[in-house]
């Protein structure tokens, strides 16, 4: 009676044709041995289960078999078969991890010194080479460096980066990928019609799930799944074996995400964690959902970037539709963190649930950038409040008179306060650009009122040849993006016609403060102890008066007033702020 042996070495590929999803490596091998051009040490690096070992040792059957080194060789060539069978004595397998000492490496170093027995080249297959010591590794430098001709040294490796540079830079490196899905399903397909044993295409699907791009996990799912089922596998029993959730349970509880149904989502996670699921692999699939979903929609719809069955992009196309792709960024960024800090919760099942909470708040925020975006846009453009009169009492009677946005700028009283032109064409007089910028500022200050803080530290330069320009600090030279739009530039030469220098351009500049620079100090628009939003906010206040006694403005009566949460609820600029960043009135305060 013949041994049992196990699928995953039954099936073990036995040249290049059979290696699956590893074309990059098997096809440019067989171009060097075709072009004579075999390097003296290889590296292959990458998952668990993706052909690393069973690649190096075809790699060594095409050399050393009989004629070669051949790409390609019969199946009952004894060479060949010896190296299969563990026979060969001119291929030495060797493991790193047992293997790792400095005296096991000066054995090599020996053994390398003699010429092969019956083949063309002595081999040293290296498995998981990462765990040699780095005594052992300066030991290997030399012999690796300078080997003899019929020496050829093969490692392999999950992880690269713990082996050293010197050791590395002596090497060709080739970095196998983890298997698609689709050929993993394919493969197992063809062993299951072998074995005789019907395999629903769920099934399939869900032991390539869960083998994450391992065709040796893969297979020895199956191995194990003929075992415990016998000739008839379905999902149920591929999902129960890996405590995995149905794809159409994942796909569910994205629908539910997307939709906001929050009672629904805590019952679906709580009934899938009842039935025994992996809830770190359950984060991982619903992880991996978004990021379809995010591909599909960037995409337009292009299923060749996704391993997705027909009924999985059914349900991202519909689910596309329900929510925009910054959202679904945001969402994975949840996800993603909880996935790197599932490990150390004590309950992972509370922190899977905030997470998912979390997820629906994210679908209808709004990104810091769009934030200050808006926040911009609103405070370049002038305000077109219209006039709200307010029922809350005050303290003294009041006369209700609409809000200008922007009132008449003060007409300049006489020429002793004004600036002559031709005062200013070429050096002129200090305190004549002060009284300028003083006036101008208070100007901007009433046209366009978020913009007036960015200049509350900038100073006047020059204004020569009609270029008027603004000087910032390096302090405060970020303020230079904001005003620097036309908008700005607009409202400052038309401030600058009507103190009587038209046709001016704009300049903004980066430049220390002048000596004994002071700022600008405009007059308050409203009274010092009454709100800064009742000018722009429809709530109601004195006008601001139209007659000017230079070089200060007069001065008003502060009236105190009593903001009522009503009226300030139904402003229309109030209205507009909630609606675009999904805000609301939690207190007012007067």
């Amino acid at each position: 009676m013949a041994s049992y042996q196990v699928i995953a070495r039954k099936y073990r590929p036995q040249r290049f044709a059979d290696v699956v999803g590893q074309e990059h490596v098997t096809q440019t091998l067989s171009n060097a041995i075709t072009q004579n051009r075999i390097a003296h040490a290889y590296l292959f690096v990458g998952p668990r289960g993706t052909g690393k070992t069973t690649i190096a040792r075809i790699f060594a059957k095409c050399l050393n078999c009989t004629g070669g080194p051949k790409a390609e060789f019969p199946e009952d060539d004894p060479k060949a078969k010896e190296i299969t069978d563990g026979r060969s004595l001119d291929v030495f397998e060797i493991d790193g991890a047992s293997n790792r000492g400095i005296e096991e490496i000066r054995e090599l170093r020996e053994t390398v010194k003699y010429a092969p027995s019956t083949s063309k080249f002595k081999i040293f297959i290296i498995d998981e080479v990462h765990m040699l010591t780095k005594e052992a590794f300066n030991a290997l430098l030399k012999t690796l460096e300078e080997p003899p001709e019929h020496v050829k040294f093969m490692f392999a490796t999950t992880e690269p980066e713990k082996i050293l540079p010197t050791i590395l830079s002596r090497c060709q490196r080739f970095d196998l990928r983890r298997i698609p899905a689709k050929l993993i399903i394919q493969h197992l397909a063809q062993i299951a019609g072998q074995e005789g044993v019907k395999v629903d295409d769920a099934a399939l699907h869900a032991i390539a799930r869960g083998a994450e791009g391992g065709m040796r996990d893969a297979e020895s799912t199956l191995d194990q799944l003929i075992s415990f089922c016998g000739n008839q596998i379905v999902e149920s029993d591929v999902l129960s074996m890996f405590g995995l959730a149905a794809r159409g349970q994942i796909l569910n509880l994205g629908q539910s995400l997307l939709e906001g149904q929050v009672q629904r989502v805590l019952k679906e996670l709580n009934d899938l964690a009842a039935n025994g699921k992996d809830l770190g692999r359950l984060l991982s699939d619903l992880l991996n959902h978004f990021r379809n979903l995010m591909v599909f929609q960037v995409t337009q719809g292009d299923l060749s970037l996704l391993e997705v069955s027909e009924a999985e992009a059914a349900a991202l196309k519909t689910q596309s539709g329900l929510i925009a792709g910054e959202a679904v960024t945001r969402m994975m960024e949840i996800l993603s963190d909880c996935e790197s800090r599932l490990r150390d919760a004590a309950s992972k099942k509370i922190m899977i649930e905030v997470a998912l909470l979390r997820c629906m708040q994210a679908r209808h925020a709004v990104s810091l950038d769009s934030v200050l975006s808006r926040l911009n846009e609103l405070r370049l453009e002038p305000s077109s409040v219209v006039p709200v009169p307010s029922t809350a009492p005050v303290s003294e009677p009041r006369q209700i008179r609409p809000i200008v946005s922007t009132p008449p700028v003060p007409a300049i009283p006489d020429s002793k306060t004004s600036l002559a032109p031709q005062g200013l064409g070429g050096n002129p007089e200090v305190e004549s650009l002060k009284d300028l910028w003083g006036r101008l500022f208070e100007s901007i200050g009433i046209a366009i009122p978020f913009a007036k803080g960015y200049f509350e530290k900038s100073f006047l330069v020059s204004f020569q040849n009609r270029t008027f320009t603004i000087g910032f600090d390096s302090e405060n030279a970020d303020q230079i993006v904001f005003v620097d739009n036309p908008k700005t530039i607009r409202v400052i030469q038309s401030k600058l016609a009507d103190l009587g220098h038209p046709d001016s351009s704009v300049k903004f500049v980066k430049t220390p403060y002048p000596e004994g620079y002071q700022p600008p100090i405009a007059k308050p628009s409203l009274p010092m102890d009454q709100p800064p939003w009742s000018s722009t906010l429809g709530v109601a206040a004195k006008p601001i008066e139209a007659k000017v006694t230079p070089p200060v403005l007069k001065k008003e009566k502060a009236v105190p007033l009593v903001l009522n949460k009503e009226d300030f609820k139904n402003d229309p600029m109030i209205k507009k702020v909630l609606e675009i960043f999904k805000g609301q009135i939690v207190e007012v305060r007067g």
